[in-house]
């Protein structure tokens, strides 16, 4: 079951269950579309690419709620950059 996270990890952009913005890689590190352009389509923490999150139904929210957890990182771009050969 998909945590859906409720903001950006780098800009903290508020992105609820049905966000249209929410992108996330293979261990749901969790960022906004804007955010996963500067980025490159590259989670800074696995590396791995990005898909855009699934909404959860409404109708599911009260059996599966949704994660109230925030995860703030802000990337230091120019190291995201060198790490990945970013140009």
């Amino acid at each position: 079951m998909l945590q859906i996270r409720p903001t950006c990890e780098h800009c903290n952009k508020s992105l609820p269950f049905d966000s249209e913005e929410a992108m996330i890689c293979t261990f749901e590190c969790t960022f906004c579309k804007d955010c996963v352009e500067l980025l490159h389509h590259i989670c800074p923490n696995c590396g791995g690419g990005f898909e855009k999150r699934p909404i959860r139904p409404k109708t599911l929210l009260h059996k599966y709620p949704v994660s109230i957890k925030e995860i703030h990182k802000p990337v230091d771009l120019k190291t995201h950059y060198i790490k990945f050969k970013i140009k």
